[in-house]
């Protein structure tokens, strides 16, 4: 059928794991409930935002894949029959750490993994010193309900990933994300900042011709530190459309466990009548593999 059940879990995160996975695991039955056959998680939904601090100690909340996190989640996604998207905190091998997206089958088996590529390192957000950015492709997992093509978080500013996501056959782009306001932001730099982000994605869209759905994190998170004031995570997830219409947008300050309808056969319908890719001037694009042209 054309027609699919999207499950969104917004939410907020302490530091007791335990209390998260069990919040993670509510939403996802809430959202099998309303119908979902596709639920995605934000990102590193185990745990705090720990990036806002360089700490070593952090490492320790590191685990392998396969690992205890995947062995919970694979069993909610064969327990319930749906696809499922999850962001990890992953152990790779001593000294490389990666923030990975899991996607699990209905029968709870994993159907692929993709690790982020693009990594920040900003105020609050120092992500460089705990990952390492991805050694895959941008290419999309084969599920039952589709190709999808999982990107997280700071990869969701970047066209490139997204066209070549779309490129490789997806036939969704999904952001886990975990995306907030520093405590000195003025409310005009806070609507800024929402208003750019949700616009390049749905910009993402709209070039690609796909649907879209981003999936934040809600709550304050102190830095333990004390040396920011913390992040108010902006929650606001959202799906769009292939055209970039907004289907469904969540608040602000509150949890969520939504189901959204998308229609798989208006890609087709879209691409037709904006044919962006039948117009790509593939031979004029070389410059796209340099750092900066001089």
């Amino acid at each position: 059928m054309s027609i699919l059940k999207i499950g969104i879990v917004q939410q907020s995160n302490t530091e007791s794991r335990e209390e998260n996975i069990a919040k993670s695991l509510a939403g996802i039955k809430a959202c099998v409930e309303k119908g979902a056959e596709l639920v995605v998680l934000q990102e590193l939904h185990t745990g705090i935002y720990f990036c806002q601090v360089e700490e070593v100690e952090k490492f320790d909340l590191a685990e392998p894949i396969p690992g205890p996190s995947t062995e919970i989640f694979g069993r909610a996604a064969k327990e319930h029959k749906i696809v499922l998207v999850t962001s990890l905190f992953e152990r790779r091998a001593p000294g490389i750490y990666h923030n990975t997206a899991v996607v699990f089958e209905k029968d709870g088996q994993i159907a692929g993994q993709y690790r982020k590529m693009h990594i920040p390192d900003d105020p609050a957000y120092y992500e460089k010193f705990y990952f390492t950015p991805g050694d895959n492709e941008f290419r999309p997992i084969d599920t039952s309900v589709g190709k999808l093509g999982v990107l997280v978080c700071w990869d969701q500013w970047y066209p490139e990933a997204a066209r070549l996501m779309a490129m490789a056959g997806a036939e969704l782009l999904i952001y886990p994300t975990a995306i907030g306001w520093e405590s000195t932001d003025t409310q005009e730099e806070q609507n800024r900042q929402f208003g750019a982000w949700q616009s390049i994605q749905r910009g993402h869209a709209v070039a690609n011709g796909l649907p879209l759905v981003a999936v934040n994190r809600t709550g304050y998170e102190r830095d333990w530190s004390e040396v920011t004031g913390g992040i108010q995570f902006w929650g606001q997830s959202f799906v769009a459309g292939p055209q970039g219409e907004i289907l469904y947008q969540a608040p602000i300050d509150q949890e969520v466990n939504e189901v959204i309808d998308i229609d798989k056969n208006r890609t087709e319908a879209v691409r037709r009548i904006w044919p962006f890719f039948r117009d790509r001037r593939i031979d004029a694009y070389g410059g796209l593999i340099k750092r900066y042209i001089d």
